[in-house]
Order: structure tokens, then C-alpha cells, then sequence
């Protein structure tokens, strides 16, 4: 019995070892095998070279594949903080000390972690006791020279690729709209480059990139990603220099080895444009947008709305607000005396392409255009009346206005809602009005 008790008193305590592989790309690692797949052999060879010490490898793997060894922010590293936080681990098994992490400073995070929890560290290839002031020295002179590798390899990386950029090399990254890579240059994507072309010149008729978005979005118009073009995406294509055949390096421009998409005089056109400030030119485009129900919009009291505006920060409010609570007189009606004028003009153009789309309401304007125009195409005026959402979307706001005068007889803001009355003929007037391109392109 002594005999027993005495062997059990020298067995070595159980160590639980958890193995941490890291490679910075993830090129290779769609390989059979791999390397963490090496590195993991190497130290599972350690952890079992080890037994007699009570090592033993834990079943969870620490694999980050393409992930930097420069910071903490690692899938795998994170899983095994928290089991070492939890007293889930005793000894942590790398392949080298810069698999990791190359950061003397995130090193000494870690090794404040591992002292606090009771861990110790072991690298394979670079023997080391953390538990004595020799071995942290050796620790700070290997971390220091694997941070001074990484450094190097940066500044040799980055000094490669200013010098590719001044002669005019494409480098890798984000391919512009337009373009496509083949061995390793850009080349034109006609399809694509058509697309650039159209927006840079429908900015200079449009001058504000809210108002082309919105277009763009409701034409169908999509990023290469499916994606609606949005005002940010509009900004980065319209200052990005490769579409006049430049190359762009920490803001410095150098002549391209690729062939430009846009000319010179269309980009000079589009930055004079830009270069007045986005305030200035939304404050331009609301001077020149006007009230679409001004004239149209009453209380049901029969009293006028008239559009007003308040501003806050920097933005602008609209409104339609009746005369009586302007004029401060006595409001007997329950509806309400302001609404918000994109509210109600949304409102109001939803009815207007319902209305439109009805097949009565056609037929009617066809019955009213045949009394004026008997040999009249009945598939045109169709075609015409089907191309409205399209059309409306594409006009500046002056001519949006001038045809909701041309439909829209009365709007009555009540406490029941809003009623919209149309102008007897007006859609017939509309669709007359869309053929008139369409009949003077044909008589050509």
C-alpha cells in the first residue's frame, strides 16, 4: 500500500497543452496539407516528447489562417484567451513566438494574460523558460527582432509599390468600375466604361449627386455588385483619377499604363462642378426646386397651403402650411394646418401614376385624343403613358412641377386624409406631349 500511495505521489501533474497555429495569407491553405497543418505537427511531436512531464494536447484547435501576426483581433487567438480565462488551459504550444503575435507590445498584453491565469508558453523551435528574468529577456530580444522583421518587410512592400505607381504599374486592389485585370493590367470593360461615361456626363447636367442617384436608382442603373448607386458611390467614381489614365499614389498622380475611359475636358467640366461646395450646390438645387402643389393644395375649409420652409442644422424643412395659421386667425377646421411637403407630394405623384396606370383612365385619354387626332397609334399613346415613372424621374424639378399643374386640378388636406382631384383631359394632354419626341423622331 505505502508502495502504491508513494508511486502516485510522483506522477507528474496533467498538463492540458492547446497548440496555436497562425500564417498571415491565406494562400496554400485549400491544400491537403498545409501550413498549420505543419506547424500543428511540430508541436503535437513536442507535446508527446513532453509525457513524461504530464503534457498532453487538448482536442480544441487554434487555427487562424490568414489573419497578421501586427494585432490581437484573431477568431482563433480570441477562443483561446477566453478558455485560458476560464482555466481551460495550462500550457500554450506555438511553432515560433512570432506565429503569436510580431507586436512586442500586444507580446507583453499576452504575457500578463498567461502570468494572471497561470499558463506558461512554450515555443518549439526557440527554447525558453518565461518563468525566470533570462528567459523574458530572451523573450524581449526574439520579440523585438520579429517586430523589426515585420517593420522591414512593410517599409519593402510599401517602397515597391511607390515605385510601381510612379511608373504608372497597376498594383492590385478594388478594380474601378470600367475596367477588368488581365495579366495583371487593367484593361477596358466597354459594357462598364459605358456606364462611367453616361454618369460623368449627366453630372454636369445634373450637378448634384442626391438628385442622380435617386435617378439612377430608379432607372435600374446597379454598381457591379447588384448594388443601387448611392451618393458615396457616385463621389468615389466621379475624383477617382484612373478614368483619365492616371495612377494615384498617396495623393501624387502619375501617367498610367492603362488607357482612359473618360477625356480630359468631360473631368475638367465635372470638377468645376465639384468644387463648389456640396451646401452651396444643395442650396442651389433647392432655390431652383419649386413647390409642386403651389396653388393646387387646400384645407377643407377651402383655406390656401402655401409651402414654407424652417432650417436646423444646416437642413432644410419643408412645408405646406395653411393661411389661417400663418395669419394667426382662428382655425375651426380639425384637419391638420402644416404637413410636410415631401409627405404630401409623394402622395400626390403615387395617385398620379396609379391613376395612369388604370386601364379606364386610358382608355378615356385615348377616347379624348382620337376626337383631336383620329389616326393616332393606340400601342403608341400605351407606350407613352408606360414610359411615365421613367420620364418622371428623369425631368429637372421644373418640369415635374409643370406637369403636376398639367394633372392635378385640387389637393384637400382634411381630417379624413387627402383628396386628390385630376384635371379633366390632362392625362390626354400628358400623353400627347411624351409622343410629340417619339412622332418628331419618326417624321425624321
Amino acid at each position: 500500500m505505502s508502495r502504491h500511495q508513494e508511486a502516485v505521489a510522483i506522477m507528474p501533474r496533467r498538463q492540458r497543452c492547446a497548440i496555436y497555429t497562425r500564417k498571415s495569407s491565406e494562400e496554400g491553405l485549400d491544400m491537403e496539407f498545409n501550413s498549420l497543418d505543419a506547424q500543428r505537427e511540430s508541436c503535437e511531436s513536442y507535446v508527446a516528447s513532453q509525457r513524461s512531464e504530464g503534457f498532453a494536447a487538448i482536442r480544441e484547435r487554434y487555427d487562424d489562417g490568414g489573419h497578421s501576426g501586427g494585432t490581437l483581433e484573431r477568431p482563433a487567438l480570441q477562443r483561446l484567451l477566453a478558455d485560458v480565462e476560464a482555466g481551460l488551459i495550462d500550457v500554450i504550444v506555438v511553432y515560433k513566438i512570432d506565429r503569436l503575435s510580431r507586436s512586442l507590445m500586444d507580446f507583453a498584453k499576452l504575457v500578463e494574460i498567461f502570468d494572471r491565469n497561470q499558463v506558461t508558453f512554450v515555443s518549439v523551435t526557440q527554447s525558453f523558460n518565461t518563468t525566470t528574468s533570462m528567459g523574458r529577456l530572451t523573450l524581449n530580444i526574439l520579440l523585438s527582432f520579429a517586430q523589426f522583421e515585420r517593420e522591414v518587410i512593410g517599409e519593402r512592400i510599401r517602397d515597391k509599390i511607390a515605385a510601381s505607381r510612379k511608373r504608372g504599374m497597376w498594383m492590385g486592389g478594388f478594380v474601378p468600375l470600367g475596367y477588368r485585370v488581365e495579366n495583371r493590367k487593367l484593361l477596358i470593360d466597354e459594357s462598364e466604361a459605358a456606364t462611367v461615361r453616361m454618369i460623368f456626363e449627366r453630372f454636369v447636367t445634373i450637378g448634384s449627386a442626391t438628385v442622380m442617384a435617386k435617378t439612377l436608382a430608379a432607372e435600374g442603373v446597379r454598381t457591379r455588385r447588384s448594388k443601387p448607386i448611392d451618393k458615396g458611390f457616385l463621389y468615389k467614381l466621379l475624383n477617382n483619377r484612373v478614368y483619365i489614365g492616371e495612377a494615384v499614389h498617396k495623393g501624387t498622380s502619375y501617367p498610367g499604363e492603362h488607357k482612359p475611359i473618360v477625356e480630359r475636358a468631360l473631368w475638367d467640366k465635372v470638377h468645376t462642378i465639384l468644387q463648389t461646395s456640396p451646401r452651396q450646390r444643395a442650396a442651389s438645387t433647392r432655390a431652383q426646386t419649386p413647390a409642386l402643389l403651389k396653388g393646387l393644395i387646400f384645407t377643407d375649409t377651402g383655406t390656401a397651403m402655401t409651402p414654407t420652409a424652417t432650417k436646423k442644422c444646416s437642413k432644410l424643412y419643408r412645408y405646406y402650411t395653411s393661411m389661417d395659421l400663418i395669419r394667426n386667425r382662428a382655425v375651426d377646421a380639425a384637419g391638420p394646418q402644416r404637413l410636410p411637403a415631401g409627405m404630401v407630394e409623394d402622395a400626390v405623384i403615387g395617385e398620379i401614376r396609379r391613376v395612369i396606370a388604370a386601364p379606364e383612365v386610358r382608355a378615356r385619354a385615348l377616347s379624348a385624343l382620337k376626337a383631336d387626332m383620329p389616326d393616332v397609334d393606340d400601342k403608341v399613346v400605351i407606350a407613352a403613358l408606360d414610359e411615365f415613372d421613367k420620364l418622371w424621374v428623369s425631368l429637372f424639378p421644373a418640369e415635374q412641377a409643370r406637369i403636376v399643374q398639367l394633372l392635378v386640378a385640387r389637393v384637400t388636406v382634411g381630417a379624413a386624409g387627402i383628396a386628390i382631384d385630376l384635371r379633366n383631359g390632362g392625362i390626354g394632354s400628358l400623353a400627347r406631349q411624351m409622343m410629340a419626341p417619339q412622332t418628331r423622331k419618326d417624321a425624321a
